[in-house]
């Protein structure tokens, strides 16, 4: 069985590409942190794996991650070798991570991967009306009422369960 689970922070931007037969790829670098600390310094080290995502995935990956954001991957390890250019008697070995499945992880605050659950504030909603009509949109105001008897949603941090 070959399963690889990790989860840890994209080192860059992921950056987006195609092969010449027209299939996306996308290659990021993950450091996860390992589980103890080191004894001498009391800090906490970390890997840094190299991950390959294809097609969907790949799209995905690099629309909604980018350099520091929590990522959570499934997939498997893959391993190969190359000749040195410059010393054809020099191997290099290499190891990655094949991408299956990719998940958002942490709070939202730390992982804002380009959609907003919570409600822009007034002054916000009034810019885009304005903007909107300023380019030609037909908008539509819409009234909430009155909120203030609502309180406010934990994040996910605040969370009880």
């Amino acid at each position: 069985m070959n399963k690889v689970i990790l989860m840890g922070r994209l080192t860059a931007d992921p950056e987006l590409k195609q092969t010449q037969s027209g299939i996306s790829t996308c290659r990021f670098t993950v450091a996860v942190n390992r589980k103890y600390a080191d004894k001498n310094s009391g800090e906490r080290q970390a890997d840094f794996v190299t991950c390959t995502a294809w097609r969907q995935t790949a799209e995905f990956v690099s629309r909604y991650f980018s350099k520091g954001k929590m990522i959570a991957l499934e997939g498997t390890l893959r391993t190969g070798s190359y000749t040195d250019r410059n010393h054809s008697d020099v191997t290099h070995y290499t190891t990655e991570v094949y991408v299956e499945n990719v998940e958002f992880c942490g709070s939202k605050a730390d992982n804002d991967s380009g959609y907003n659950n919570t409600a822009p504030t007034p002054a916000a909603a009034q810019n885009v009306v304005q903007q909107a009509q300023t380019t030609g949109v037909q908008t539509q105001q819409v009234n909430y009422g009155d909120l203030s008897d609502f309180e406010a949603l934990l994040d996910d941090g605040d969370v009880p369960f």
